[in-house]
């Protein structure tokens, strides 16, 4: 499934300051029936979400209309727990193009850019600095620049490098998933075939 291509990304963001969130919490496994990527975003967090009722909770993020944007920040171990792909579905059908914390549980992170939603890794002390920074003003905006693999926040000019390997690098900048990625290279693979004996 291809999906938007992501370069340079310019956005306010939602801050989620709770450390060792799990996929469960994410997306909790009653959801997990649908086979398709659409409409996960609606179960996203639910249970931090919404009351047994169907209710929203005033006292959750995610229900104030304050905070809103393509960035979550989210706390140290995030993503952590079953290998679920419907968590990142469920982050990304809700509208998040970037997850940012001090640290990402490796199969949710690799999830995560499947799908092309781009996991940040930073320092605690730059996560500290840009949470301080959003419940000062939310209307603070980070800068996400895939290319250059830097995040930047841009009320102070504070930034900072995060790594990605280069393959899932080259396919959010082109909104490839591996799939596309082959499809990029028919050309290639049929002249490579041409060359050999059957």
């Amino acid at each position: 499934m291809a999906y938007d291509k992501f370069t340079t990304l310019t956005s306010t963001a939602v801050p989620l300051p709770i450390e060792n969130v799990d996929t469960d919490q994410i997306i909790p496994a009653r959801f997990l029936k649908a086979t398709t990527r659409d409409g996960f975003g609606d179960n996203l967090f639910r249970d931090w979400r919404y009351k047994g009722d169907g209710t929203p909770k005033e006292d959750f993020v995610l229900n104030n209309p304050i905070y809103k944007g393509k960035i979550l920040v989210g706390g140290k171990n995030f993503g952590s727990g079953s290998s679920r792909e419907h968590a990142a579905w469920a982050v990304y059908d809700y509208g998040f193009r970037c997850v940012v914390s001090s640290f990402f549980a490796d199969i949710f992170k690799n999830n995560c850019l499947n799908i092309g939603v781009l996991p940040v890794q930073i320092s605690p002390k730059f996560a500290d600095e840009i949470f301080e920074a959003i419940y000062a003003d939310p209307n603070t905006e980070l800068e996400v620049d895939l290319k250059a693999q830097t995040i930047t926040l841009l009320a102070t000019g504070s930034k900072e490098s995060f790594d990605i390997n280069g393959y899932k690098k080259e396919n959010m900048l082109n909104g490839f998933d591996d799939i596309d990625y082959l499809q990029s290279m028919k050309g290639e693979i049929e002249a490579f075939t041409e060359t050999r004996p059957f």
